[in-house]
């Protein structure tokens, strides 16, 4: 449900114009929601060891920011094995948001340049025309003059 909610409004900010500060909003969002689930979850599979939501959002973000002082850690097997897979699942969900992010930001910039390039290419070309018809009423002119001489 979380992540429904998380990927629908990365979507809509995917449809937004670009800009750092939504970048950063969407990443601090991912970020904290992988440390919402991985507390909640730790408390849930390791109540020994994190008796309380506070030591094990405490942990979730420790490890979802590979700070990991080692204060608190899971002792039992579920708990490792809860947190090994907490450890892959954030890192990685974090890391492709910010790699998503970062791919619209080139792509923008991409879009940007071409937007530019064809800008400045129909401008040469209106340059290019109003030259040749100069040029072809040039000759008009000196055709004309050549004709009423001869």
């Amino acid at each position: 449900m979380v992540r429904l909610l998380v990927m629908r409004r990365f979507e809509a900010f995917k449809r937004a114009p670009l800009s750092v500060r939504k970048a950063m909003a969407v990443i601090v969002a991912a970020t904290l929601v992988s440390v919402l689930v991985g507390g909640v979850l730790i408390t849930l599979v390791d109540p020994e060891e994190f008796p309380n939501l506070g030591t094990g959002l405490w942990w979730a973000l420790q490890t979802v920011t590979t700070v990991g002082y080692g204060d608190v850690t899971p002792e039992n097997t579920a708990g490792r094995f809860v947190g090994a897979l907490f450890l892959l699942e954030a890192i990685a969900f974090v890391t492709i948001v910010t790699a998503v992010i970062t791919s619209s930001f080139v792509e923008r910039a991409r879009q940007e340049r071409i937007a530019d390039s064809e800008t400045a290419e129909s401008a040469g070309m209106e340059q290019l025309t109003a030259q040749l018809a100069e040029i072809t009423s040039r000759l008009d002119r000196i055709q004309q003059t050549l004709e009423s001489r001869g």
